[in-house]
């Protein structure tokens, strides 16, 4: 049975989370690279990308940052929905990525499950998973 997170780790987490949509937000694939664990591993629609090491994940961020980039993209905040620590190094969190155009209006919604790992005290994403954002709702 997964435990609550702590509050020191549900702030961390959070932060963390906030830092990484910031920094998401520039459509920069060099600045979220260090978001993410070596390796770590993405599931969404077009299957599963594993990445070794951060060289080989602007293979999977280039075609959805040039897709948003067309869509008129400006911003994303993340809605938590859950939160659960499954170890002292491990945490789970969903919810969903709220994206909007430069104008501020709804552009999308996507589901998101990230896996966290705490890696020299940091934490890292070691799985992120996209997914229907209703599911997240339902699951509530």
């Amino acid at each position: 049975m997964a435990l609550p997170a702590s509050d020191t780790d549900e702030t961390t987490v959070t932060r963390f989370l906030t830092d990484y949509y910031r920094d998401f937000s520039s459509l920069d694939i060099q600045a979220i690279l260090p978001y993410f664990h070596e390796p770590c591993l993405i599931i969404g629609r077009q299957g599963v990308f594993a990445a070794p090491t951060h060289s080989v994940l602007p293979a999977a961020f280039t075609p959805v940052v040039e897709s948003l980039r067309s869509k008129g993209y400006g911003r994303s905040d993340l809605s938590i929905r859950q939160l659960k620590s499954l170890s002292a190094a491990t945490i789970l969190v969903m919810g969903v990525a709220l994206r909007f155009k430069v104008d501020g209006q709804p552009l999308e919604r996507a589901g998101v499950t990230y896996l966290l790992q705490k890696a020299d005290q940091h934490w890292k994403i070691a799985v992120l998973v996209t997914h229907d954002a209703d599911e997240v709702a339902r699951n509530e």
